[in-house]
């Protein structure tokens, strides 16, 4: 059970970061309110760092920052090696 609702966390959050990318690039395009570059960094680290990745290069997205070019894959490796550790000790 609690499996499954980390499964579904996790699926809700990587789509709400692959969704936020996408609007913050339309909202780019015609000069509108943005999406903050820490909500999306923030939404990455809450667990939707490979729906951001996916979000990044779909959309061309942030991809010339180094915070997100760099920062996103980084979480993404810091988050893998914490849900082996964790695993690991249960």
């Amino acid at each position: 059970m609690i499996l499954k609702n980390i499964f579904m966390y996790l699926a809700f959050v990587n789509i709400l970061a692959f969704v936020c990318f996408g609007v913050d690039k339309q909202k780019a395009k015609t000069h509108q309110w943005r999406i903050s570059e820490k909500t999306l960094l923030g939404i990455a680290i809450c667990g939707g760092s490979l729906g951001a990745i996916c979000g990044m290069r779909f959309f061309h997205h942030k991809t010339q920052h180094a915070k997100f070019a760099l920062g996103l894959p980084a979480i993404l490796i810091i988050q893998g090696i914490a849900a082996i550790l964790v695993y690991s000790l249960f």
